[in-house]
């Protein structure tokens, strides 16, 4: 069967967006040939900064021919019900349909419709133009004189050839000539920008890759990947250092050259007295490069690894010299930034009544911009207020969570008063992702408590399901409040996630509560901490996210989660003993058992037969329900009590000793009696067993 190669080659794609547009790419055209009767055995889709390629493999020749029937009015119909008929048939006259006899309806007219199928070619042809045009790019341009025509194409960069062939493997391939703007497609492409700048022809995929090759392009992303990233460990080593990888930096720099050359530079050593987090960051964001630190070290070198996508004559001098100026002047602004966020801000007279509030002291660089950020009201939220009235609510509410976290109530009071402080500092200013990082490193540099310092930092974790949790109490208190805060806030002005639009991460914030809770083992009745039962449902579902994650079954988490459950800490305590107990033997004879109890017991209550309010024991007549009776009343006040000792496993142990008893009674007795007083007794008795269980799990909406 024949294969297809197309490849769109334009100026540099942008690196963020090559990945997608790839995939774009494969689902439009991939859909469009499905949808017009193709069918293919595989298709793989590959991006470098200057094209996108696809490769289907085993596409069919030809689509196939439909006939089609398409049943018309009676013949007797008015005129204008034919004339509808005839124009929706694609029918020039009624003589061109059928008549066919129904025994009831009478005679009715039928259309027969054939399509004669099309080659692919003329499929492929057809379709491409118009996913070229309407390509979806996040941004994209005109360009030329064709760009003073309304309609002309708009692609992201310019668009300047096309690659379309189409063959079988041991045959000649031919090339699919459509058009899009003057721009015609062939069997020509170009290689490397300045390496090999010639013109290839080429014929199918294979020889096409290998062409490329020749002409110093690495087609597959994947594989510039694994090139950058052994030769840079390489590099990096030779020189007795390690690198310190990125894998997004990584996927970036992959997609800014299509023949990557791996070069080491450096920088002066005094620039090593900035901190770590800031280094990497001005090197990886300024000049898209990798820094490296001494073998088994923690503290950075000052020699960093740039991806060139030259091969130079002179070894990569000038391009490591060129690069080493651009780096040593971020890293200076860098030095600045650092040296004066500790110290002092001009104004600090117009800070005093900010420091009063928030029993700050102006003597410390730190306290100095928490209270600037309150004296310029600098706004967290237009409904909200500014970010000072927030850390006054946050102040608050982790005053009463530290007396659930046992946190020392001083030092959280002074972590949340500095949480936010580094929000004004010029490093945070430049490289916003450091908010936290910096606030620990400038409050430990004026003496912070190293919780506080700690706090600082974690508030803002977990930030993903990956994301570590916070481990000091501290940090745990002022975490739990920042979120808390934050999601109470926007619950209140009614700015909730909606489908996939979260723009507030709210769905992070409350996985965030979610986690430390269960992680650190906090117990907070959540209803009372927010007072919001909408907002109790949101972390529900953040709840069962996050056990389904770990491997719990879902019909386990809704067998012990009510709506008015509030305690995280104990539902997950609750699921993990209930999976241990559902999965025993005893545990899945006392499902079936209990379950055949309350769904008969369930079916008499829809009925509206009657149940006793109790069990009496004169009239229980046979050994087995007498037993049972024992037996419930017995498991019920063990289960109860190991309940009360938050044991859950002992509590399902008790409960798995109403087995035998259950299997019995209904071996034995009969529910339904004739004798109506005796009828509602044994209800009441499969009640005793349904409220038993109860108090561990609903047994009714376990599956098995």
């Amino acid at each position: 069967m024949p294969d297809l190669l197309l490849e769109l080659r334009s100026e540099e794609i942008p690196a963020r967006m090559q990945r997608k547009a790839a995939g774009d790419l494969k689902k439009l055209v991939t859909d469009a040939l499905v949808e017009a009767g193709l069918s293919y055995e595989g298709a793989r889709e590959y991006w470098t900064p200057r094209r996108l390629t696809l490769d289907i493999r085993g596409l069919t020749a030809r689509s196939a021919d439909i006939r089609e029937e398409r049943k018309g009015p009676r013949t007797d119909a008015n005129e204008k019900a034919i004339e509808g008929f005839l124009r929706g048939a694609g029918l020039s006259s009624i003589s061109e349909a059928q008549v066919q006899s129904d025994p009831k309806k009478g005679d009715f007219y039928v259309a027969i419709i054939s399509k004669p199928g099309r080659s692919a070619e003329d499929i492929v042809a057809a379709v491409m133009p118009d996913i070229v045009r309407n390509f979806p790019w996040p941004k994209s341009m005109r360009w030329g004189k064709a760009s003073a025509r309304p309609g002309s194409l708009r692609w992201v960069r310019p668009l300047q050839s096309i690659v379309c062939t189409f063959g079988t493997e041991h045959e000649e391939t031919v090339v699919i000539p459509f058009e899009i703007d003057g721009i015609v497609a062939s069997n020509v492409t170009y290689g490397h920008r300045f390496h090999a700048p010639e013109a290839i022809t080429v014929k199918r995929f294979d020889d096409y890759v290998s062409s490329l090759e020749k002409a110093k392009v690495i087609l597959d992303a994947e594989r510039r990947k694994d090139i950058i990233l052994h030769d840079a460990r390489d590099v990096a080593f030779a020189n007795g250092l390690e690198l310190v990888e990125d894998e997004g930096l990584l996927e970036e720099v992959s997609g800014l050259v299509e023949w990557p050359q791996v070069l080491m530079g450096s920088f002066e050593e005094d620039y090593l007295s900035i901190p770590s987090e800031i280094i990497r960051l001005t090197i990886k964001t300024n000049q898209k490069c990798f820094v490296t630190r001494p073998q088994a070290g923690e503290t950075l070198s000052n020699r960093f690894i740039l991806i060139s996508n030259i091969q130079a004559t002179d070894g990569g001098k000038e391009i490591i010299h060129g690069n080493g100026k651009v780096v040593r002047a971020r890293l200076s602004d860098a030095l600045h930034f650092w040296k004066r966020d500790q110290g002092d801000l001009p104004d600090l007279e117009m800070l005093e009544a900010s420091a009063a509030k928030f029993g700050l002291d102006l003597n410390k660089p730190l306290d100095q911009r928490m209270a600037k950020l309150d004296a310029l009201g600098v706004t967290f939220h237009a409904k909200l207020g500014s970010q000072g009235e927030r850390v006054t609510r946050i102040r608050a509410l982790a005053a009463d969570l530290a007396k659930i976290t046992g946190a020392d109530a001083a030092l959280v009071d002074r972590a949340v008063v500095l949480a936010k402080a580094d929000l004004r500092t010029e490093a945070v200013g430049e490289f916003p992702e450091l908010q936290g990082v910096m606030g620990r490193k400038y409050a430990s540099l004026q003496g912070e408590n190293a919780s506080v310092a700690t706090a600082i930092e974690d508030h803002y974790k977990p930030q993903g399901p990956s994301d570590r949790v916070p481990e000091d109490k501290v940090a745990i208190t002022v975490a739990l409040a920042d979120k808390l805060d934050t999601l109470v806030g926007f619950w209140a002005i009614d700015e909730k996630p909606t489908g996939s639009k979260d723009p507030y991460a709210l769905r992070r914030a409350a996985l965030g509560v979610v986690r430390i809770l269960l992680e650190r083992g906090v117990r907070l009745p959540l209803l009372t901490a927010t007072g919001d039962a909408d907002l109790l449902a949101f972390f529900h579902d953040r709840l069962k996210v996050y056990l389904r994650d770990l491997g719990a079954r879902h019909d386990l988490i809704d067998a012990v989660l009510t709506p008015e459950t509030d305690d995280l800490l104990m539902i997950a305590r609750r699921v993990e003993a209930l999976t241990a107990f559902i999965t025993s033997e005893d545990g899945k004879n006392l499902l079936a058992g209990t379950k055949r109890a309350t769904q008969l017991l369930a079916a008499e209550e829809k009925k509206g037969t009657v149940v006793a309010d109790s069990v009496s024991e004169a009239l229980l007549k046979l050994d087995a329900e007498r037993d049972l009776f024992a037996a419930v009343k017995a498991a019920s006040a063990e289960a109860s009590d190991a309940i009360a000792k938050e044991d859950f496993r002992s509590a399902m142990a008790a409960l798995s000793k109403l087995r035998a008893p259950v299997d019995r009674f209904f071996e034995d007795v009969l529910v339904n009696d004739e004798d109506a007083a005796i009828r509602a007794n044994r209800l009441a008795l499969l009640r005793l067993i349904r409220a038993a269980t109860g108090t561990v799990a609903d047994f009714s909406k376990i599956a098995g």
